[in-house]
């Protein structure tokens, strides 16, 4: 007896036979079974051909009841702190594309970088709802025993981002305290000795880093860092507003400032240009992510761009290898950033 397929056909006709799929397809049976079950075993040329007539023929693949066979829901979750941040977009675009070509769904948690909620949308696998979790928070939303092995008391997650400081939990991400120390230089060479920071809060785990590495760049060009210089905001557009108004107001004003995001930054032009300066013949700006909206600002932004496409490649990747049993040969995964240059930086004012 043929094995039949889960649904049928659009034109309510009867149901169809793997072996009719696999035909008019040139494959065998078990091919067409991968190809709709795990599809990342199969090539994509003979995945495409799969499909191409699973479509032609009206079957739609019911992918609950294939996970149900399976003990998977064929989801993954991503938590995310701020889903209007547009650094996020490309990194979920990415994981997306990784996730579906890989027979899963994607769920889109925001947390609001809230605690409560991060435990509320981690529940989502004790339920049995998704298969794995993506976090960007240096916080883990699980109760962890220190005396016990890490890997045994998580479900398949993955660390992206913003680290938490517990070992034993794949993480992929960039080297803040580096992109800190090289956007710091880059205004140094400049010229720039009064450099202002719009930082993060001194909770995130990326934003102390930077800081570390400007103050690390200043100490090592024998220049010290003015506190009264230090703005701590939130990433947003809005605190970069604020950051400029606390930092131009200062009796030794900045002649270039370093936001620790992009959108930052555009607060901060928005907010100079009010304020009748000039970016960059009065006020230097370097910022970090590299997002699309960047290189089309007045001036274009400087920045140190994250690779955000190859970190949601990567983070996919690894949560859906530990959600088939196989934990990656590196926890740590460090991909490399790029200082961008454009016109929002230039050199030191002449008096």
């Amino acid at each position: 007896m043929n094995k039949r397929l889960p649904a049928l056909s659009k034109s309510g006709h009867k149901e169809l036979a793997m072996s009719d799929i696999a035909s008019k397809a040139g494959v065998c049976k078990a091919t067409v079974s991968r190809a709709l079950n795990t599809p990342e075993r199969v090539s994509e040329a003979t995945r495409n051909k799969v499909l191409a007539v699973v479509s032609e023929m009206g079957y739609t693949p019911n992918k609950l009841a294939a996970g149900l066979r399976q003990g998977k829901s064929r989801n993954i979750a991503i938590m995310l702190p701020d889903i209007t941040n547009p650094y996020f977009s490309p990194v979920i675009r990415s994981i997306e594309n990784v996730a579906h070509r890989r027979g899963y769904s994607v769920i889109l948690n925001d947390t609001q970088d809230n605690p409560v909620l991060e435990k509320t949308f981690a529940g989502m696998v004790k339920t049995r709802q998704v298969d794995g979790i993506i976090t960007n928070s240096s916080r883990i939303p699980f109760d962890i025993d220190p005396s016990l092995p890490v890997e045994e008391q998580l479900p398949p997650l993955v660390n992206a981002s913003e680290f938490t400081e517990i070992d034993g939990i794949p993480k992929v991400g960039v080297d803040n305290y580096r992109i800190g120390v090289e956007a710091t230089e880059h205004l140094l060479r400049l010229g720039h000795r009064q450099i202002g920071i719009i930082a993060g809060p001194d909770s995130i785990n990326s934003s102390r880093l930077r800081e570390t590495g400007f103050r690390d760049a200043m100490k090592q060009a024998g220049i010290p860092v003015d506190g009264r210089l230090l703005y701590h905001g939130d990433f947003s557009s809005q605190s970069g507003v604020e950051g400029v108004h606390r930092l131009m107001q200062q009796r030794n004003r900045p002649t270039a400032i370093f936001c620790f995001g992009d959108l930052a930054a555009i607060g901060a032009m928005h907010a100079l240009r009010e304020l009748e300066y000039c970016i960059p013949d009065d006020v230097s700006i370097i910022s970090v992510d590299g997002i699309a909206l960047g290189e089309y600002c007045a001036p274009p932004l400087t920045t140190i761009a994250q690779p955000m496409e190859e970190i949601g490649e990567k983070i996919a990747h690894i949560l859906l290898d530990l959600i088939d049993g196989n934990r990656p040969a590196e926890l740590l995964n460090i991909l490399p950033h790029k200082l961008i240059v454009r016109k929002s930086t230039g050199p030191v004012p002449q008096p």
